[in-house]
């Protein structure tokens, strides 16, 4: 066999291997795109979250100090009762979500 013809041979060879590390890596950066995508959308989700816990905690103080001008115990309103229960529920939410980010961050 010729030297041109062994250069001409593993080229070949190095086209092919490239092509096939090329393939492996494209999977490797599809696989890895689509869990930042799912870390951004949980991210996301747990600042949306958040923001409603905000809003809910606004309204509460509000409620209860209109309240605690009127009645001894605010705190026994079912107006308020219903904004804990809300505020609860959501932070059970953050809570589940923030832990499937700590798993999966390991």
């Amino acid at each position: 066999m010729s030297f041109w013809e062994r250069v001409k041979r593993n080229l070949q060879k190095g086209i092919k291997e490239g092509i096939e590390v090329m393939k492996g890596g494209a999977v490797v950066v599809k696989r890895k795109a689509g869990e930042l995508t799912e870390e951004g959308k949980r991210r996301y989700r747990i600042f949306e979250l958040n923001k409603k816990v905000h809003r809910e905690m606004a309204e509460l103080g509000g409620i209860i100090y209109d309240l605690s001008s009127r009645i001894e115990n605010p705190m026994l309103s079912g107006n308020v009762k219903e904004i804990i229960a809300r505020i609860k529920k959501l932070e059970e939410q953050i809570k589940k979500l923030e832990e499937k980010q700590k798993t999966l961050s390991r």
